[in-house]
């Protein structure tokens, strides 16, 4: 081979280096990569964060956790005398066979059918312990117990609720529920109406022990409206100051009634013998709650049990369960009816008693004497009329209220504006 071959031959077969790194480039694609992804992360982190409620809600859509309570129609019974034999079970007995004579083995097992119905009624009962701080005269601070009766009204799934009177709890520190077995967690306060004075406590589910509850339920508030006197309830609670007690009497009246701000209420008034401290409720023959015992709305004897009507108390109920406030205005109320027209000379409508101090009533001008006959545009013409109206109302609405105010020529009719309010 000539040496040109040769030459050419090793030109060939010359090794061919790569091209050197450019370490700068490298850097900034290294860089510019990293960013990329900081971008990305941050959008995708974004993008989860804002469909997730939406992904959840598709998903696993929540319970309704919103408690609903049946109201019962505002109808009184026609006669107190008449015995609601639906409640006692026992149909009215012919008055020529005469009533029955008891032996003492047969009254007690009436008894003790009484007090079985209690026991069952007794596993939605509570005890509510409200601690609050306080000092003494040397300065020193001590811990005070206020403890009442409450009763469980619903089970959202998630916490129960109670409702109990809100005197235990103002001002405390830490409120605890005691249940039947002797098991006690921690409440919270849900919300509370400062007029009748009905405060609802939630306890969460996960907070209690499963075998306390299977030993619990919750209570079914009745139709009071279909109590009469003469009716036989149970009165639970601590009526007498022992807790989950059971007293046995009759209803002796259901035609008293109180006026507090904004309603009217009736009362229902026994011959069981309790405290004037007593708390608790009263329930039918069927277990079912059909008064709040309040025995600060006692007219006359403390000694005995009085309680509201829980048919009128529902909507109040319903509202605070699900954390509402309940409207107010302020004005105590009585119906003006056909005889007080024709007698007094006073216009048709629903006459105002008094107005509530430093209340949304008083600072729309109202006046004791003047005489509603329209609010947010609903002609009103009873007391229970102008509850029913308000309650639909929202606190901080505006409403236009229609008065006819007495004056030298007669009643003359003027519009005022009131804003709804909450009474705390």
């Amino acid at each position: 081979m000539s040496e040109n071959e040769k030459e050419e031959f090793a030109f060939i077969k010359e090794k061919i280096k790569n091209k050197p790194l450019n370490k700068r480039r490298i850097i900034l694609k290294t860089a510019f990569t990293v960013v990329l992804a900081v971008v990305f992360g941050l959008v995708s982190c974004f993008v989860f964060t804002w469909m997730r409620p939406v992904m959840e809600e598709w998903l696993n859509k929540p319970e309704d956790t919103r408690v609903s309570i049946p109201k019962d129609e505002e109808v009184q019974p026609d006669t107190e005398e008449e015995t609601n034999s639906t409640e006692t079970g026992v149909d009215e007995p012919d008055a020529e066979e005469g009533l029955k004579e008891l032996t003492p083995e047969e009254y007690q097992k009436l008894q003790s059918k009484l007090y079985a119905i209690g026991s069952e009624a007794n596993k939605s009962i509570v005890t509510v312990t409200g601690v609050t701080s306080d000092v003494d005269w040397f300065n020193t601070p001590y811990e005070r117990q206020g403890q009442a009766s409450g009763v469980i009204i619903a089970d959202t799934g998630q916490e129960l609720l109670i409702m109990t009177e809100r005197k235990v709890i103002s001002g405390a520190k830490s409120i605890h529920v005691t249940f039947l077995d002797n098991s006690t967690v921690e409440a919270e306060l849900k919300n509370y109406d400062g007029n009748t004075g009905i405060a609802i406590l939630n306890v969460k589910r996960s907070d209690i022990e499963e075998s306390t509850l299977g030993r619990i339920k919750v209570a079914v508030l009745g139709n009071s409206l279909q109590t009469t006197r003469g009716s036989i309830v149970l009165a639970l609670g601590s009526p007498l100051g022992t807790t989950f007690s059971i007293l046995t009497g009759n209803i002796t009246s259901t035609s008293n009634s109180i006026s507090t701000f904004d309603a009217n209420y009736n009362v229902l008034t026994t011959d069981i013998v309790g405290s004037s401290q007593g708390s608790g409720v009263l329930v039918n023959l069927s277990g079912e709650v059909v008064g709040i015992v309040m025995q600060n709305y006692s007219s006359g004897d403390e000694n005995t049990l009085t309680a509201i009507s829980v048919s009128q108390l529902k909507d109040i109920i319903e509202k605070l369960s699900n954390g509402q406030d309940i409207p107010y205005l302020g004005l105590k109320l009585t119906s003006v009816t056909s005889d007080i027209e024709k007698e007094y000379d006073i216009p048709k409508g629903v006459y105002i008693k008094s107005v509530g101090i430093d209340s949304p009533a008083m600072a729309a001008g109202l006046q004791s004497g003047d005489v509603i006959v329209k609010i947010a545009g609903e002609n009103v013409e009873t007391a229970q009329a102008y509850k029913n109206v308000l309650s639909g109302q929202t606190p901080g609405d505006v409403v236009k209220i229609t008065i006819k105010r007495q004056g030298a020529a007669g009643y003359v009719e003027i519009e005022c504006s009131a804003t709804v309010g909450v009474l705390k």
